[in-house]
């Protein structure tokens, strides 16, 4: 059998299910005329109607899973488990902060070769704060656009 003749196979059954089958379902389904023929009817009728109700309450309730905004408590587990830029760096302090005054700098950028120092803004350098290049396996790796900071002295 193809797949065109497997398809046509299986919208056959569906149409089948949808003409046939799923109105004489309902039509044999106790349901009563008016709310005081619900006291009229027997366990019988009540197991029967179990597969019907049962499909409904649960599109209903996939229905609204579907429109309803993600509460709040949603959002922090997908935040949770999103991963951290930063994977090991001072991990024992709230913000991980580099202050470097424009003296301090100036010592690197006269000692690099191309008077320019690059510090790292990938958080996954083994120099940190300076960058090693680990940013362009990282951004191959995960498709992220990520470079350093590139400091230079461009006095001549």
């Amino acid at each position: 059998m193809t797949i065109v003749q497997f398809i046509f196979n299986l919208m056959d059954a569906l149409s089948y299910f949808i003409r046939t089958a799923l109105p004489a379902y309902l039509k044999s389904l106790p349901i009563p005329e008016n709310s005081a023929g619900y006291a009229k009817l027997t366990a019988r009728d009540y197991l029967q109607l179990v597969p019907f109700v049962t499909t409904v309450l649960l599109l209903i309730y996939l229905t609204f899973q579907a429109l309803l905004p993600e509460d709040e408590d949603d959002q922090i587990k997908k935040i949770e488990k999103e991963p951290q830029v930063n994977q090991s760096l001072s991990k024992d302090k709230d913000k991980v902060v580099h202050v470097y005054d424009i003296k301090d700098i100036q010592p690197e950028c006269d000692k690099a070769q191309n008077k320019s120092v690059s510090y790292c803004r990938c958080w996954k350098s083994k120099k940190f704060p300076l960058c090693d290049g680990t940013h362009n396996q990282h951004n191959k790796d995960t498709g992220d656009n990520v470079g350093p900071l590139v400091v230079t002295n461009k006095k001549e």
